[in-house]
C-alpha cells in the first residue's frame, strides 16, 4: 500500500488582538479538518506547528512535529522535511486556515490522487496555492521548494511536474487568512463544529457588513471593488448579485510572482491622500470592498500582521503604520460603507457575501436571463 499522509502547517501569530483571532480561527477550523481528513480514510496526518499550539491538538490523533516560534519558519523545508523522514509516496497538503470549507469528498479524492503512480499535484489555486495533493512526493525531494506556500505551484510546473487546478469555488477558495475571513464565516453561519463554538459567542463584528449586504440585493446599487480579484471569481460574483459592479483588479501575484511593479490605485492614494480618496471613491459607488495589500504596500512591503488585522477590524488605534492608520480611520469615517482585508476578501469572501446577502430577503425575479440554447430551440 502506497504510504500517503496529510500534512498541515498550523502555527501561532503574534499577540495583537486581530493575530489573536486568527489564530483561534486557524486552530478551530485546523481541528474541524483534521475530523473531515479521518473521516475521509486517511488514517496518518503530520501537523507541522508550534509548541504552544501542539498542545491544543493532543488528543486529535496527529503527529505533531514542532517548529520554532517566531520567525524562521521555511514552507518548502520543512514540507521536504517530513516526506523525507517518513518517506512519504504522497501527502495533501494544507495550509493553516485552509481547508475549512473543503468536503470530505474532496478529500477523498485528493488523497486518491496522491496514491497515483505518475507524479503531479492538484491545487486548489495555482496561483497562489493554500492546499495541494501530490503523488510520487519523493520526487519533489530535490527540487528548491519556496518558503512560502503561494509560489508552490510554479515551483512545481517549472520543474517539470504536471501541475491541475480545482475549480474555483467558495469551498476551494475560502482560507481563514486575516480576521475579515472570520467576521464573513460568522455572518454566514458556516464553518464546521470547532469552528462555530469559536465564533457564535464571540463579539466580533463589522460595522459596515450589515449595510453592505442589502448593497448587494439591490438592482439599482453599485459595489466597487479593489484588488487581487481572479476574473472568473468576479463573474461568479456578479452572476450571483443584484448590484451592478465595478472597479479595478491590481496586484494578482504580488506574493505568489513578485515582480516590483508600482499598483496604479497605489499611486492615486498617494497623490490625493486618503480621505479624497474615500470622497471620490463615494462618489463612483454605494459600497466598496478593498483589499488594502497591493492598494498600500509601500515599495513592495507590507507592515506586521499586527497593523494589518487591525485595519481589516477597523481599529486604526492599533496601527503603527502612518499610512496604515490614516487610511484605516478615513474608512471609519467613510461616506459609503467599506470592508477592507486581502486577498481571501477577493476569492471566499466575494462567494460568502454572495450568499449571505439574499439570506431573509426574497427575490422576485430571476437575477439574469438564461442564455438562449438555439439547438434546444430548433429541437
Amino acid at each position: 500500500m502506497k504510504r500517503i499522509a496529510a500534512v498541515i502547517f498550523h502555527r501561532s501569530l503574534g499577540t495583537s488582538q486581530g493575530e489573536r483571532l486568527v489564530t483561534a480561527g486557524r486552530r478551530a477550523a485546523t481541528l474541524d479538518l483534521i475530523g473531515k481528513i479521518h473521516r475521509a480514510g486517511l488514517s496518518r496526518i503530520f501537523l507541522v506547528t508550534d509548541a504552544d499550539e501542539a498542545r491544543s491538538f493532543e488528543e486529535s490523533g496527529v503527529e505533531s512535529i514542532r517548529v520554532p516560534s517566531g520567525g524562521g519558519f521555511h514552507f518548502g523545508e520543512e514540507l521536504k522535511r517530513v516526506i523525507n523522514e517518513e518517506d512519504l509516496e504522497g501527502v495533501v497538503y494544507f495550509g493553516g486556515g485552509s481547508g475549512a470549507l473543503f468536503p470530505e469528498e474532496g478529500i477523498r479524492r485528493l488523497s486518491s490522487f496522491a496514491a497515483e503512480e505518475e507524479g503531479g499535484a492538484i491545487l486548489n489555486n495555482f496561483y497562489s496555492s493554500d492546499f495541494a495533493a501530490i503523488a510520487g512526493a519523493g520526487g519533489i525531494l530535490s527540487l528548491e521548494i519556496p518558503s512560502i506556500d503561494n509560489r508552490l505551484g510554479f515551483a512545481l510546473a517549472e520543474a517539470g511536474i504536471p501541475c491541475y487546478t480545482l475549480d474555483r469555488s467558495l469551498e476551494t477558495d475560502f482560507d481563514i487568512d486575516t480576521p475579515t475571513d472570520l467576521i464573513l464565516l460568522k455572518g454566514s453561519a458556516r464553518g464546521g463544529e470547532r469552528t462555530r463554538e469559536l465564533l457564535d459567542p464571540t463579539s466580533i463584528d463589522h460595522p459596515f457588513l450589515a449595510e453592505i449586504l442589502p448593497i448587494l440585493a439591490d438592482r439599482s446599487a453599485r459595489l466597487f471593488i479593489v484588488g487581487r480579484v481572479n476574473p472568473g471569481t468576479w463573474s461568479r460574483f456578479e452572476r450571483a448579485v443584484a448590484c451592478r459592479t465595478s472597479g479595478i483588479v491590481e496586484g494578482r501575484g504580488m506574493r505568489s510572482a513578485p515582480d516590483g511593479a508600482e499598483y496604479f490605485v497605489n499611486r492615486i492614494l498617494r497623490r490625493e491622500g486618503a480621505r479624497r480618496f474615500f470622497a471620490h471613491l463615494a462618489r463612483s459607488a454605494d459600497g466598496a470592498l478593498i483589499d488594502t495589500r497591493p492598494l498600500l504596500a509601500e515599495n513592495g512591503r507590507l507592515p506586521g500582521p499586527a497593523d494589518r488585522f487591525a485595519s481589516d477590524l477597523l481599529l486604526p488605534d492599533g496601527i503603527r503604520n502612518p499610512l496604515w492608520r490614516e487610511f484605516t480611520e478615513e474608512a471609519l469615517s467613510s461616506p459609503i460603507p467599506v470592508i477592507l482585508g486581502g486577498h481571501s476578501l477577493m476569492s471566499g469572501g466575494l462567494h460568502l457575501l454572495a450568499e449571505a446577502c439574499w439570506k431573509g430577503r426574497d427575490l422576485p425575479r430571476r437575477l439574469h436571463p438564461e442564455p438562449l440554447d438555439w439547438k434546444k430551440e430548433k429541437a
